[in-house]
């Protein structure tokens, strides 16, 4: 039975879900690589952006994360001028806890799961193989930097392929709705 962590890059999963039209279920998540799988999960990690003036619905995403198993990392949201375009734009980089975590916790886990495309988790997922561990990305192709693909070979899952087993089943988005709990995050990664 392998020990498995989840870390989920919340920005990322936010527009593979724009571009998926379906939720994610994160509890499905966790069932789908643990239990059915024959796996324990030793640690699932969930990174966002937080808007501090408006906890609503935020909030309740964060309740329902934590709830279900998450360690949940925030970072404020800040406002930045886009140099080229003048545009507001915002942003919150959790890479960097991110990659702190998967090292900090490299002993709890035999498999470490990635649900992001971001090319900037390459070299880490590299280090954490030449400590011994497997390592996967969950993804959605058209959003999978070239890079990940390589590093983590056959271990790649394309999340369309993933629907019937990780989707939320209690509602599908409305036109031109966000998912929930992402709602104020923008960043540019």
């Amino acid at each position: 039975m392998q020990r498995v962590s989840i870390f989920v890059d919340g920005a990322n999963m936010y527009y593979a879900q724009k571009k998926l039209g379906w939720y994610i279920d994160f509890r499905k998540v966790l069932s789908y690589f643990g239990r059915e799988a024959g796996n324990i999960i030793s640690e699932a990690y969930y990174y966002t952006g937080a808007d501090t003036q408006t906890k609503g619905r935020d909030g309740a995403f964060h309740e329902y994360l934590m709830y279900s198993g998450y360690t949940v990392r925030t970072k404020t949201i800040k406002q930045m001028v886009d140099d080229t375009t003048g545009e507001i734009v915002e942003k919150a980089n959790l890479d960097i806890e991110l990659v702190i975590d998967m090292f900090n916790t490299v002993n709890l886990y035999d498999t470490c799961i990635l649900l992001s495309g971001d090319g900037d988790f390459e070299r880490a997922l590299e280090l954490v193989r030449s400590r011994g561990k497997r390592i996967a990305v969950v993804a959605h192709p058209d959003m999978t930097a070239r890079e990940l693909r390589n590093v983590v070979g056959r271990n790649y899952f394309d999340m369309r392929d993933l629907e019937r087993c990780i989707a939320r089943t209690d509602r599908l988005p409305e036109y031109g709705e966000e998912p929930p709990g992402v709602a104020f995050v923008r960043s540019l990664e």
